[in-house]
């Protein structure tokens, strides 16, 4: 019997994690029924990285109050694992750019306080580890906000407290402690990133991320210039930590300031859900997201499951939506390399759910009815 694992992040807007497991599934049996399909569920820190997970191992996810990055009340989930020692946030979840409309996206005022409150819920519940997912985010506050939910306090010279994203980041001189939570004593925190960009800098937070999130070209330089002012008021060193700058910089609070350390996301998510095991006798592994290109080769999804692959040696296909430069791709170690999309189907029919799993279920088949 054939043994195939199916671990896809999501295409996003077209399939989630699970159903293009799912949709490549069906159509691998459609064409060989005695097959050993097992779907897995997986993300590289983004958004939908507590459901892949909850997907893939179970738990619970818990549905609380929290704010959204203009400060709304919103109710936002997370999962805890089985044994209740562990979550994972998503600052997507509270911190989301897709819970703002474009008229609300200003990098200048939205916060992370969201995330800071699902987290101190989280240990409040009792868990000792909680794996923050930084991606998706609709902020570039340096985690000020996230700090700020969690009890730190941020003064200007003249000993004023700051409250507002860009007053903190340009102005900060000092940052008080005394009222901060004690839920975060004995706590554990992992930052899950899938960058590995800097606070500030030609490719830090505000010049490589804060354009999509509301930012024009005056706010951009702002931010970058207030961002290394923040840092140097409260941790130089620590701004230049590969990962520091993902997700407008919480990986610089949760490093520096929180003591967290910093992982690829991809590999966070695949150890969780216990994958080296899972897949140790699988004859073949299919992978892949939305877009398959240059991008992938850096710590997304697909490049942490052909890490593990290679380890257990287990040949791997790559599929994507679309596919580009996929020499690089082979290069890099993949099997093979395939688009879902046919060619001279139009992206916006392409992108829509039913013809991506029709595509989907189309392409499995077509690679393995041999």
């Amino acid at each position: 019997m054939t043994r195939i694992i199916a671990a896809f992040d999501s295409f996003k807007g077209s399939l989630t994690s699970r159903e293009a497991g799912e949709a490549f599934r069906r159509g691998v049996l459609s064409v060989m029924s005695e097959a050993d399909v097992r779907v897995l569920s997986i993300a590289d820190g983004g958004e939908g990285m507590a459901e892949a997970i909850y997907n893939s191992i179970g738990g619970k996810m818990v549905t609380v109050t929290a704010s959204d990055p203009v400060g709304r009340a919103i109710e936002a989930s997370y999962l805890i694992t089985s044994d209740d020692t562990t979550a994972v946030v998503a600052m997507s979840a509270a911190s989301g750019l897709t819970l703002l409309n474009s008229e609300e996206r200003n990098p200048l005022i939205t916060s992370t306080y969201g995330t800071g409150e699902l987290i101190l819920d989280a240990a409040r519940r009792g868990c000792k580890h909680i794996v923050v997912g930084l991606g998706g985010s609709g902020t570039n506050d340096g985690g000020s906000g996230m700090l700020r939910a969690m009890g730190y306090r941020f003064y200007d010279a003249e000993n004023r407290e700051l409250t507002t994203t860009i007053d903190i980041l340009e102005r900060v001189d000092h940052i008080a402690t005394e009222a901060r939570s004690e839920l975060l004593n004995g706590l554990r925190l992992t930052a899950a990133v899938d960058v590995d960009n800097p606070l500030y800098g030609e490719s830090g937070a505000a010049h490589v991320f804060a354009c999509q999130k509301g930012a024009d070209n005056a706010m951009i330089e702002r931010l970058d210039t207030a961002l290394r002012h923040y840092a140097e008021a409260t941790d130089r060193e620590g701004a230049m930590v590969a990962g520091a700058g993902a997700a407008g910089g919480v990986g610089y609070a949760l490093h520096s300031v929180l003591e967290a350390e910093i992982r690829s996301g991809i590999d966070v998510v695949l150890t969780l859900i216990d994958f080296d095991n899972v897949a140790r006798d699988a004859d073949i592994i299919a992978t892949g997201e939305g877009a398959l290109d240059s991008q992938t080769l850096h710590g997304k999804a697909p490049m942490g499951v052909l890490r593990h692959a290679k380890r257990l040696g287990i040949p791997v296909i790559a599929i994507g939506g679309k596919v580009s430069n996929s020499e690089k791709l082979i290069k890099a170690g993949f099997s093979a390399v395939h688009a879902i999309t046919p060619e001279g189907q139009p992206l916006e029919e392409a992108m829509q759910h039913e013809v991506a799993t029709k595509n989907m279920e189309r392409l499995a088949a077509e690679l393995f009815k041999l």
